[in-house]
């Protein structure tokens, strides 16, 4: 499938989009320099091209009660196809995974996973994660505090 262009118009829906997702056509396209029909065009393109992939309400991660974050280092025993698909599709199913990438280095994945508090961290590996088949080992790392964090793409 060819790489869809996108110009310094949709680089500017894009950029507005993501500042402020609630925003009316009207202001949208006037930010934009266009009117409501085209702004919309152009969003409607942007969306069926699979750029624009939803639109989402940012929630507090500790208002709702999941104050900790926890980085987990997963090495597989094996790095065949078939235990790559089996880890991917087991902590899709996951609620408390919000992250996960499949890395280089000595670990096959990094996941970011939330919880209210240590013991539920502990349940997670306990009945989640360690008795995942495949799994080698595990290194957990405790966000001490969030520096920076953004969902907003530098378009």
């Amino acid at each position: 499938m060819p790489k869809p262009s996108i110009d310094a118009i949709d680089r500017r829906i894009l950029a507005e989009l993501q500042r402020d997702g609630r925003a009316t056509i009207q202001d949208l396209a006037g930010r934009v320099g266009l009117s409501a029909s085209p702004c919309l065009r152009r969003i409607r393109i942007l969306e069926e091209a699979g750029i624009l992939k939803g639109y989402v309400a940012l929630v507090d991660q500790a208002k709702v009660g999941l104050p900790i974050s926890v980085f987990a280092s997963v090495k597989l025993e094996r790095q065949r196809e078939e235990e790559l698909d089996r880890f991917a599709e087991a902590v899709a199913r996951w609620p408390e995974v919000v992250e996960c990438y499949l890395m280089t280095g000595r670990h096959d994945y990094l996941v970011r996973v939330v919880v209210p508090d240590l013991a539920a961290y502990e349940r997670f590996l306990k009945d989640k994660l360690t008795r995942l088949g495949g799994v080698g080992s595990i290194e957990s790392s405790f966000a001490l505090g969030q520096v920076k964090y953004t969902n907003v793409l530098p378009v």
